[in-house]
């Protein structure tokens, strides 16, 4: 039967004959048959139907299958199995090249035969799995249509659980790269209505799991607000946007305006590409969101991206009033845009040359929609005739083109006015018109981020804040032949001495550029600071000396001369040493190495390690007004893990192990209770690092940085897999690994390991876990024996009896946050502080540093905030806080500086030195004169802005009562911002051009 219908099918016959014979087939298709005839027609029918070159050819394959699978349900079902479907949705059906569009048409229609079938749970389970993978790879606006009409027929059909939330996201993605390529009108359509089914899928799955709304919106943002360079996301996103419950507006808005981790970039892209949704037809609502968005954004002040995107789509919106179809949404968004851009004619200005032409265009259309949009357009215009008075010759045409309609009364207009604006407080928005900006009151200047580049900004200012490091570049010779240490130089200076709020390191950026990252994206400020420091270091090495002037000066005596004459500046700042020993637990043998480094990247313990010794620092307000000293035995030397020692005698008190701290406080009058309670013998002490001071234990689930240095020099067992080769055994054994410190660095730089690479999802994921920042840290520093008298002759004490570990102060002056949840993304900004030595010219004979001008050294030295331009005046206890307030903003590098001590001394004596002889850094002739010449320049800008204000405010209506209360403050200034206006966009004159 099934070669008579394919004969039949393919003749030449006129298609009323073959319809007449298909039918006498399609009848006798409705008796009882054998199997193998029965999987021969549907073979072919799955033919015609999959690969029919005709409509005509397809309609037939489509009847033979549903009588198939009305008239022989159990053969059917065993033709539609899932091994056959998974062919046709992985592999396609046809030849190579050719494959069908169909399928999914195919499965639709086979599926309503199979709904009771034995086999209907497993066709269902791989239709979840099918349609998902067809949506991770963007099908066309028609497939991804299918896949929606498919699944709103047969909702079992939709993936569940977690898979369901990634459906929806994926699906967003789709719709967000949808594009209609022809500019014929029935073609657009259709593509209208293949976006609504999707859409309308997105709806139906929201209905039914309200939880996957608002992950669904997260995952348009992102689409949305994307800066990367890449194809633009499509407008038929609005039609998400329109099936959003209006009642979770309030709440998505606050969230988006509130997350620190949005740049400004982002988010003027997200509400830049929402503004051209208005011309999406048949959306509802999304005027609403548009408007709600920008209100949110004028809650929380951020003036400059509303400033920057009105300038930008104004007269893109204003152009969508040409047509009906979106007219009313679009004049919502734009009334609003206007009377809310009450700083600057800036915005009304740019429609002026349209409006006559629009006006004409509306009369002649005359209809009510027409008529309707013209009285609140000339109601509009006189609000802002009356804001921004003073320029007849321009408003001549577009007076005369409204002169016919309505006037509003004044006091309409002062309420449309007052209702509208972004804030009640002019000086809020002095700073953006005219774009006057003033230095920070901080006297800091901050950087411009020049695409994602707050990594290198937070940085170079907390470089630039180790006021040792900044003095020693800023002391660099002329003509050093340190090309990047020279851009350094220079853009410390200019960090130093420029009269602007900002400048901007592009010349530092390109020149410190490492060559693996992408331009535009986000990088780890880590990487990038070990990669400047490497760099720096590698550029002295070869030859270059930056202490030249220091010593033909004579300002280091012969000692520190020649400690000192052999490392680098990086060295000296930041290098410090480590031992690394391995001890084989069979012969007791033990190896060491010792190795340099500028950092300390630190793991985070396993979440079921009891790490011991967590320290949170008392917050501002507890702490009493003693001040931190070294305690007395600051200089003890404690036992270091496989040495040998003589046994002590029985009168002696045994030192205690030695483990990193925080130093405590007490108020006046209370006895100083020991970090120790017990004493611990000699022989307990196997771990140098095991017994940390337990005077301050946080909360039990915390992490300190303590914690996280312990963790790293704590001892690690090496077995299994990881034996170690013992030289002496010849062979793998068990063995156990330790690290000391051996050389303090003076600026300790710590890099706690947030970002952790997920095996599950191929990605690097960040651990969010607050850690206690101590305002000071105490290291244990291994001194041997024959450094013990060189290290000691700055102190009180005499010769250290045997080897052991010391105590090292380190003050807390910069801390590195990120905020966001990737190191991929997200932000980057800094606290810091300039720590100095407490005497500045050297320690005392007893080499006790002293507090200076008796002052509680660690709590007031003044935080600033550095976040790219803004540079704002904070505090510890803000530091302490910022995770508490914002769980995606952790601390991830931390800068410490080397209290004056025994270990130090030579150097800090050297710095002591050359600051108390030279004072400020002296710049050599070129960089001064560059430096004032932008001052100049800046000066002038000034002048010339100054200029346009007063020429702006002498045109402002003088007499109006509700023009005074806005006046009063205008000569207050402050806040700070700036903005760059971007170039307008036009209409276009097509139903394409409306929508796309």
């Amino acid at each position: 039967m099934d070669k008579i219908l394919e004969a039949v099918v393919m003749s030449s016959y006129p298609n009323n004959v073959k319809q007449g014979l298909v039918r006498r087939v399609i009848e006798a298709a409705k008796q009882p048959m054998d199997s193998e005839q029965c999987w021969s027609m549907l073979e072919l029918s799955t033919k015609l139907y999959l690969t029919g070159d005709t409509k005509y050819k397809r309609e037939i394959g489509k009847e033979v299958l549903e009588v198939y699978g009305h008239y022989h349900p159990e053969e059917f079902e065993e033709f539609f199995n899932v091994r056959f479907l998974l062919s046709l949705l992985q592999e396609g059906y046809g030849p190579l090249g050719k494959r069908s569009h169909y399928v999914l048409d195919y499965i639709q229609l086979g599926l309503q035969f199979v709904l009771e079938s034995p086999s209907a749970n497993s066709i269902f389970s791989l239709l979840r799995i099918e349609v998902l993978r067809k949506v991770c790879e963007r099908p066309s606006p028609k497939q991804c249509a299918k896949i929606s009409k498919l699944l709103t027929q047969h909702p079992q059909c939709i993936p569940t659980g977690k898979h369901q939330l990634l459906f929806c996201q994926q699906l967003i993605r789709c719709i967000g790269q949808f594009q209609c390529v022809s500019e014929g009108e029935e073609e657009i359509m259709e593509f209208l209505e293949q976006v609504n089914k999707v859409s309308g899928l997105l709806q139906r799955i929201w209905r039914t799991q309200t939880s996957a709304i608002l992950p669904s919106l997260k995952e348009l943002f992102t689409v949305i607000s994307s800066t990367e360079e890449q194809e633009v996301p499509s407008n038929a996103l609005a039609s998400v946007v329109q099936f959003v419950p209006l009642e979770l507006m309030d709440g998505v808005i606050r969230n988006l305006t509130n997350d620190d981790s949005i740049t400004d970039m982002q988010m003027m892209m997200a509400i830049g590409r929402m503004i051209d949704w208005v011309s999406w037809p048949l959306g509802k609502n999304i005027d609403k969101w548009i408007i709600a968005l920008l209100k949110g954004l004028a809650a929380v002040k951020k003036f400059s991206i509303l400033i920057e995107v009105t300038l930008s789509k104004i007269e893109k919106v204003f152009s969508k009033l040409l047509y009906p179809i979106v007219r009313e949404g679009a004049f919502s968004v734009l009334q609003y845009m206007l009377l809310s851009f009450q700083h600057s004619h800036e915005a009304f200005h740019l429609l002026l040359p349209h409006i006559p032409r629009l006006v004409a265009s509306l009369k002649k259309e005359d209809s009510n929609s027409a008529t309707s949009s013209l009285e609140q357009l000339a109601e509009l215009i006189h609000c802002m005739f009356f804001r921004f008075s003073g320029f007849p010759d321009l408003y001549e045409p577009v007076l005369e083109a409204v002169k016919a309609l309505p006037i509003p009364n004044e006091d309409r207009i002062k309420h449309l006015l007052g209702q509208n604006a972004w804030t009640s407080q002019k000086n809020e928005l002095a700073c953006f018109y005219p774009r006057l900006a003033s230095k920070s009151e901080t006297g800091k200047i901050g950087l411009i981020n020049l695409g994602n580049t707050c990594y290198m900004n937070s940085i170079i200012q907390s470089l630039f804040m180790a006021s040792d490091f900044r003095h020693s570049v800023l002391n660099l010779t002329e003509g050093n032949s340190q090309p990047l240490m020279t851009k350094l130089q220079w853009l410390f200076a200019f960090l130093e001495h420029s009269q602007r709020p900002a400048i901007s390191p592009e010349s530092f950026l390109s020149a410190s550029w490492p060559p693996w990252f992408t331009p535009g994206a986000q990088q780890d400020c880590s990487e990038y600071l070990k990669y400047l420091l490497d760099r720096l270091h590698e550029e002295e090495k070869t030859g270059k000396r930056i202490y030249q002037k220091l010593k033909e000066s004579s300002l280091m005596s012969q000692a520190v001369e020649q400690h000192y004459l052999n490392k680098t500046l990086i060295e000296k700042m930041f290098g410090g040493k480590m031992m690394t020993k391995i001890r084989c637990l069979k012969c007791l043998n033990v190896s060491s190495r010792e190795e340099a480094f500028t950092d300390l990247s630190l793991a985070f313990p396993p979440s079921d390690r009891n790490v011991r010794g967590s320290t949170s620092v008392l917050p501002v307000e507890e702490i009493g007004p003693q001040f931190i000293e070294p305690s007395e035995n600051a200089g003890q030397l404690m036992g270091s893990p496989w040495i040998r020692r003589k046994a002590p005698k029985a009168s002696d008190h045994a030192a205690p192990p030695m483990s990193v701290e925080t130093v405590s406080f007490q108020e006046p009058g209370e006895a100083a209770n020991p970090i120790h309670g017990d004493d611990v013998g000699v022989d307990a002490a196997k771990d140098p690092l095991s017994t940390f001071g337990e005077q301050a234990c946080a909360p039990k689930d915390s992490r300190s940085v303590p914690d996280l240095i312990n963790y790293f020099l704590s001892p690690e067992r090496l077995t299994a897999e990881n034996k170690y080769h013992c030289e002496k055994c010849a062979s793998l054994q068990d063995a156990e690994k330790v690290a000391e410190l051996t050389e303090g660095p003076h600026y300790l730089i710590l890099t706690l390991l947030r970002f952790s690479f997920d095996p599950r999802t191929m990605k690097r994921k960040k651990i969010l876990d607050n850690v206690s920042i101590p305002v000071v840290l105490k290291l244990p520093i291994l001194v041997a024996p024959e450094e013990a008298e060189e290290v000691c002759q700055c102190g009180k004490d005499g010769a250290v009896p045997g080897s052991g570990f010391m105590t090292v102060l380190y003050d807390l002056c910069s801390v590195v946050v990120h905020s966001g949840i990737s190191s991929e993304s997200g932000h980057y900004y800094c606290y810091s502080r300039e720590c100095t030595d407490t005497i500045p010219h050297g320690l005392p004979g007893d080499g006790v540093p002293k507090p200076a001008s008796d002052k509680h050294l660690d709590f007031e030295i003044q935080w600033y905030l550095f976040n790219d331009t803004r540079v704002s005046f904070s505090s510890f206890e803000s530091v302490s806080n910022v995770t508490s307030f914002f769980p995606k903003d952790t601390a991830y590098v931390l800068f410490y500086r080397q209290r004056p001590g025994r270990q130090s001394c030579l150097l800090h004596e050297a710095l002591a030195e050359a600051g108390r002889l030279h004072g400020e850094p002296s710049l050599h002739k070129d960089l001064m004169e560059a430096i004032s010449k932008d001052n100049i320049l800046f000066l002038q800008e000034q002048e010339k802005e100054a200029r346009n204000r007063a020429a702006y405010i002498s045109a402002l209506p003088k007499s109006p009562l509700w023009w005074r209360d806005l006046d009063r403050d205008k000569d207050d200034d402050n806040s700070s911002g700036g903005c760059s206006p971007a170039a307008g966009g036009g209409g276009s004159g097509s139903f394409h051009g409306l929508v796309f």
